[in-house]
């Protein structure tokens, strides 16, 4: 079962070279990053001179199940679907599971992180701001 901390990545996400990230399957629009934390995922992009962003925003959703890791992943899915598609990874900050006569109900919180090589995630709406903008 998938335990915070964890990271997601979106299918596709670009990555800086030489970063070697086992990843699993989660869904068709994401994967789960399984030799990393959070932290070490950081600390990586930023030794590769790119960025690891954390977005003000977060999303939490239910899912249930007959175990504790059905609920969970249901729980996930349903979050990592609510992820905006211009960024391109989530950490999941929580998990609680609930047990309710035979079944399990899961509340799922993930947080919006980006990765990224530039260092503004607006760098080229703002030159083409600049760019009009009268002097």
């Amino acid at each position: 079962m998938v335990r915070p901390p964890a990271i997601f990545l979106r299918v596709g996400c670009v990555l800086p070279n030489g970063l070697r990230l086992k990843q699993k399957a989660f869904g068709k629009e994401w994967t789960s990053v399984e030799n990393a934390s959070p932290a070490q995922l950081d600390l990586a992009v930023r030794e590769a001179g790119w960025h690891f962003m954390w977005i003000e925003s977060a999303c939490s959703r239910l899912g249930w199940g007959r175990t504790d890791e059905e609920a969970a992943n249901r729980a996930i899915a349903r979050a990592l679907v609510q992820t905006e598609t211009r960024f391109n990874a989530a950490e999941l900050g929580g998990l609680r599971v609930s047990r309710y006569f035979g079944f399990r109900i899961c509340k799922a919180t993930l947080h919006t992180r980006h990765i990224q090589q530039r260092a503004s995630l607006g760098l080229i709406d703002e030159l083409s701001i600049r760019q009009l903008a009268p002097e």
